[in-house]
């Protein structure tokens, strides 16, 4: 199953992603859950990243919430909000244009 993890930032928090972003990028290496896709979230700036954004294939939902719950990122505090659904991918740029299922 595909779930979107989608994590916002609780405010200015560029000093704790400094500081927990090789962490961060260790775990997403070794993660035992398969990624999809995964990156920041960036203000208009184009630099400045604001939030997570995930899309995980697990078992289950409480696959992708442990996935969440165990990042460095998650354990710093660094998401002020965290949203979890369920995502049914309807078409993958990557195999062709139009839908695909």
């Amino acid at each position: 199953m595909l779930y979107s993890i989608h994590c916002l930032d609780g405010g200015d928090r560029k000093a704790l992603r400094d500081a927990n972003f090789q962490a961060h990028q260790d775990y997403l290496k070794a993660a035992t859950v398969r990624l999809v896709v995964a990156g920041p979230l960036l203000a208009e700036d184009g630099v400045t990243a604001v939030g997570s954004m995930f899309v995980v294939e697990v078992p289950g939902r409480a696959d992708a919430e442990a996935f969440n719950r165990n990042d460095p990122f998650h354990k710093a505090g660094i998401w002020g909000t965290i949203s979890i659904h369920l995502f049914k991918k309807r078409w993958d740029g990557r195999l062709g244009p139009g839908p695909q299922a």
